[in-house]
């Protein structure tokens, strides 16, 4: 059985989608079979991957709130090894659906039950707050990987994360744990980022990860050609983060960081 892991904070722009798309390219690249879910109302790992909504046959809305069956909206992507559970704007609607139903909040944890065998990763993409979507990708993973970018600010709003993610290993998925923290957008010559890079590994320890995440231009400009970065240009230092980032992850050490967090979030 493969991992489910949670892209996830409620603070906008700090490269959770750059991260999810970049993330599962590099595992799959690396041989890991690997399943994207956008999980957010805008959609941008679904366009970030190239595809447009005319050439959609299925979305996590009709997955959530339809009950259709997953491997039905499973698209794959040019990368070999990499599928996608697009969205579209229509899943603005599926927060206000959701609220009348049965298991509101199991709805994507069911819904993955005929595929999540098929993969050695499934990322969600979730949206920028604690919302029943969110909730909906919390009871679905093992654990929630949290992008922070390197700015004043980067620690506003964790607390508030891992609390919920502490209320739902409590009452809806006791295996939660935090994967850990991914530093972003980091620019060694600013000392301001220096600064958060050791305030957050002071606190954080082992459950930050080693791989940082610079600012890179070809970063940016890779979600408008429709790629992930590292098939954009592969020899960019943003692309070499990030297939860091999924050797960490993949690592057999990564396991044993996640079950220690697991006990202090």
């Amino acid at each position: 059985m493969g991992r489910t892991i949670a892209v996830a904070n409620q603070k906008g722009g700090v490269g959770k989608t750059t991260t999810a798309i970049n993330l599962g390219a590099a595992l799959a690249l690396d041989g890991h079979p690997t399943l994207l879910i956008d999980l957010d109302p805008q959609g941008s790992t679904t366009t970030g991957l190239g595809m447009r909504a005319a050439g959609i046959s299925g979305t996590t809305y009709e997955l959530l709130v339809e009950g259709r069956p997953a491997v039905d909206v499973v698209q794959h992507t040019a990368i070999e090894g990499l599928d996608l559970l697009p969205s579209t704007r229509e899943l603005v609607g599926a927060e206000v659906e959701l609220v009348a139903m049965a298991a509101r909040e199991q709805k994507l944890h069911e819904a993955l039950a005929t595929v999540r065998g098929r993969y050695a990763f499934v990322l969600i993409d979730c949206p920028p707050s604690l919302s029943l979507l969110t909730v909906n990708a919390l009871r679905a993973a093992d654990g929630v990987l949290v992008p922070l970018q390197c700015e004043y600010y980067a620690l506003e709003g964790l607390s508030a994360l891992l609390d919920t993610i502490g209320r739902v290993r409590e009452t809806l998925n006791s295996r939660l744990a935090l994967e850990g923290l991914l530093l972003t957008m980091f620019d060694r010559r600013n000392s301001l980022a220096r600064q958060v890079e050791e305030e957050v590994r002071h606190h954080f320890g082992d459950q930050v990860f080693r791989a940082v995440i610079p600012r890179n231009v070809r970063v940016s400009e890779s979600p408008s050609h429709g790629m992930p970065v590292v098939r954009y240009d592969p020899s960019s230092r943003g692309a070499t983060a990030y297939r860091a980032l999924a050797r960490e992850l993949a690592g057999p050490a990564r396991a044993d960081t996640v079950r220690g967090a697991a006990q202090v979030v």
